[in-house]
């Protein structure tokens, strides 16, 4: 990780923890938004406006945080808009390093060899982990923001006036049901399989086990009317936040999170609610199985032989 701006021990997955052994994620310290006329966002300072090719994303196919991203780039017809580079999915001893892997890209934007050279670009004097998304803005050299959550949203209506394309993923009529949705999901589905990976007492796997099953039997139970979406016909930022776990469940999460119940397709409404999405216009982009395997079967706490293993071969 980064201190004081100097990268100082080999990467590891957990990223703190507390006296039960929990498994504890790191909080986002860029923390700007890009607006339609560069006013201050919710949070952060001002001074980022939405334009053509200003920004660029930074992306790893493993991570589902950076798949948020990239789905709502796709879903809002903003390919030409804003650019991105795919990191190499295995982690490093530095990190997220660039180039090395099919499908990853170097970084032709700023040279970096490492993620983490680009947060001390940002910010000579940072401490903490290099990780991603990061939007980036090429016209002042820095980090706009690496908080997925914010991206995600910010990317459905900041560029409205550029291109106004794709479904409004936050609609006010629903912002609160989306809110409240959005926290339960994440606090015991998105990070709860994280929690479940990477605890370290017997007691705080128990604990995320059960959180993790008691979700996605509830999110099964929700579709059980035969809505399309979480909140029926329209799609929202809580449905890329659900896809973005459900399409890595089988791959990694199943076994080496050691979240083994059962596997997504034996969940045969949430498998087909995954495909749904998966069949929207340029979320299959978003996807690579074989980074997804590659970058989680890389963690050497893990998975200390490397072995990457042969399927599943689809979703």
């Amino acid at each position: 990780m980064l201190v004081n701006g100097v990268w100082k021990e080999n990467w590891q997955p957990v990223q703190a923890k507390d006296e039960e052994g929990r498994f504890i994620r790191q909080t986002s310290p860029f923390r700007n938004w890009i607006t339609p006329d560069g006013a201050p966002g919710p949070t952060g300072v001002g001074g980022f406006k939405a334009e053509q090719g200003r920004y660029h994303l930074y992306v790893a196919y493993i991570c589902p945080w950076a798949s948020r991203a990239l789905m709502a780039r796709e879903l809002k017809g903003l390919k030409d808009v804003i650019g991105v580079t795919v990191v190499d999915p295995r982690l490093t001893d530095q990190g997220w390093q660039f180039g090395g892997y099919p499908g990853a890209d170097e970084d032709a934007l700023n040279g970096a060899r490492y993620m983490h050279e680009l947060y001390t670009r940002a910010d000579p004097q940072i401490s903490g982990r290099a990780t991603v998304p990061v939007l980036w803005d090429k016209h002042t050299g820095t980090i706009v923001n690496n908080e997925s959550a914010d991206i995600l949203r910010m990317l459905n209506s900041a560029f409205a006036g550029i291109v106004n394309e794709g479904p409004n993923l936050y609609p006010e009529s629903l912002s609160g049901e989306i809110d409240s949705l959005n926290e339960y999901l994440y606090t015991d589905l998105n990070n709860g399989v994280y929690q479940a990976g990477f605890a370290s007492s017997q007691a705080a796997y128990d604990e995320a086990y059960n959180k993790v099953f008691a979700a996605l039997d509830e999110v099964d139970s929700r579709l059980a009317d035969g809505r399309v979406y979480l909140f029926g016909d329209q799609l929202t930022e809580t449905d890329i936040r659900l896809f973005v776990t459900l399409v890595r469940f089988d791959a990694a999460y199943h076994s080496l999170f050691k979240c083994n119940r059962n596997t997504l397709r034996a969940m045969p409404r949430l498998h087909d609610y995954m495909h749904r999405i998966l069949a929207l216009d340029g979320i299959a982009n978003t996807v690579n199985l074989e980074h997804i395997k590659a970058g989680y079967y890389s963690i050497k706490a893990l998975n200390p032989s490397g072995i990457v293993p042969a399927g599943p071969g689809e979703l």
